[in-house]
């Protein structure tokens, strides 16, 4: 049984809280269990000198645990990890997104841990594309971009073997007793984007290296389909 009671192959519950902040260009508040993570996206014109004149653009990412957001207090500063994390989480972004037809922007998704409790990363990937995308969509409201860059949609999750069982969305009690930890980015049609995963002790097989990657296809199906839900109907106009 694991701690919260849930199956092996079942997600702690999750939510996407569009337009949680009205300032940026777009918002979402994600949570996977006791997990909270702000994600925000803002356009800004311009992008990377090596880009200027290729009538491309840029997604890239920042990413950072807030003082409180776990039992010791986070220092104000970019570790080796939060850096890292944010790599992971600008390049699984642009996977989706056509740079051609995004033109010469440059948007920033910047993913703020507010509570963690395992899974910060994968909660900033699912979140940030629903902030990436109604910032995007807005873009095309207001008649600046012919069409939504997006090619497709993102979402991750992470599994992991505990007590020799592989387990799907894991918490915190779980991640850091796991024998095998796994982070597993998908997209909506589900292409991989990227797979990163460790043995923290035992090396793993074949068979059980199959049967994580099936547990997290299954689960990011669940979390594309709810994105898919949310994002039916355009952002709320700004008043």
């Amino acid at each position: 049984m694991r701690p919260d009671g849930r199956r092996n192959d079942e997600l702690r519950p999750f939510s996407f809280e569009r337009d949680f902040t009205d300032a940026a260009d777009g918002s979402c508040l994600v949570a996977f269990g006791r997990t909270r993570v702000l994600c925000t996206a803002s356009i800004g014109d311009g992008v990377p000198r090596w880009l200027k004149d290729t009538d491309k653009g840029w997604v890239t990412a920042e990413y950072s645990m807030l003082p409180g957001s776990s039992n010791e207090r986070i220092r104000r500063r970019v570790s080796g990890r939060s850096q890292e994390i944010q790599r992971l989480i600008a390049r699984s972004l642009r996977a989706v997104c056509d740079l051609e037809v995004l033109g010469e922007r440059e948007v920033t998704v910047d993913c703020d841990v507010i509570q963690a409790d395992g899974g910060t990363r994968t909660a900033s990937i699912c979140g940030g594309f629903v902030a990436l995308h109604d910032a995007l969509e807005r873009l095309v409201v207001s008649g600046d971009l012919a069409a939504n860059p997006l090619t497709d949609q993102l979402a991750a999750v992470s599994v992991g073997i505990v007590e020799g069982e592989p387990r799907l969305d894991l918490p915190y009690v779980e991640d850091s007793t796991a024998e095998v930890d796994f982070n597993v980015v998908m997209t909506g049609s589900g292409r991989f984007v990227e797979v990163q995963g460790t043995a923290e002790g035992e090396a793993f097989d074949r068979a059980q290296l199959d049967a994580l990657v099936d547990l997290a296809t299954g689960g990011i199906a669940e979390i594309a389909e709810a994105q898919r839900a949310l994002l039916a109907d355009p952002p709320p106009a700004r008043t």
